[in-house]
């Protein structure tokens, strides 16, 4: 099962616009390079989310890559995803907990609040989301997140730290160098001509070239 939260984070985003279909574009950001997948689709499609989900667990999975769920833990349960990423107003870290089991991975939502930060890290957060940590187009009314935040949480926890918000090829070099071990995106990879080419620019941009 792939375990880490690191290196470029792809988010799926049913609201926003895509020039190819899901399977498709997810399949492209993995050939070039993302490392952790989200699926986010709030809509009431229940068996079409579920199979969405599936599909994308398979691929994760085929590829060595993090699979997650956004808010649903029922849905993260069923397709057996690597873990669930939580919001301000979803299910709390416990019940999580008790339905996915010790070996899942359960995200969570910080946006620019150091307290709520430590809070999920004493109660047991595999990991810490910041943002948004530049303006974006996909939660233009989301507060914003200062990158000095990274180095903050970093005094309290050795969690994996994700950046998110309006991150693109100019600005995620200063988003690693500021502390976050993974950067989080939507339109920069899926709203591209070139799911791949976009992938890979974000990856090398700020991640350094792939290994040989």
């Amino acid at each position: 099962m792939a375990r880490a939260i690191a290196g470029l984070y792809v988010i799926t985003d049913a609201r926003r616009p895509r020039r190819v279909a899901l399977e498709s574009a997810v399949e492209s950001a993995l050939r070039g390079g993302a490392r952790v997948v989200q699926y986010r689709d709030k809509s009431d499609d229940a068996r079409r989310r579920h199979q969405d989900a599936k599909t994308l667990a398979t691929l994760c999975r085929a590829r060595g890559a993090t699979f997650i769920v956004n808010d649903d833990v029922e849905l993260a349960v069923a397709v057996a995803a690597d873990g669930v990423h939580l919001g301000r107003d979803d299910d709390d870290l416990a019940a999580a907990r008790a339905a996915l089991g010790p070996g899942a991975l359960i995200g969570v939502s910080c946006y620019n609040e150091i307290e709520r930060a430590r809070r999920a890290a004493a109660a047991g957060a595999d990991y810490l989301a910041f943002g948004s940590v530049y303006p974006s187009a996909t939660k233009p009314e989301a507060v914003h997140a200062p990158l000095t935040l990274f180095g903050e949480a970093r005094h309290f926890t050795d969690r994996p730290l994700v950046a998110i918000g309006g991150i693109n090829a100019d600005n995620i070099a200063s988003v690693i160098t500021a502390g976050a071990d993974a950067a989080a995106v939507v339109d920069a990879v899926f709203a591209a001509p070139d799911v791949e080419q976009a992938t890979a620019e974000l990856v090398a941009c700020g991640f350094g070239p792939a290994p040989d």
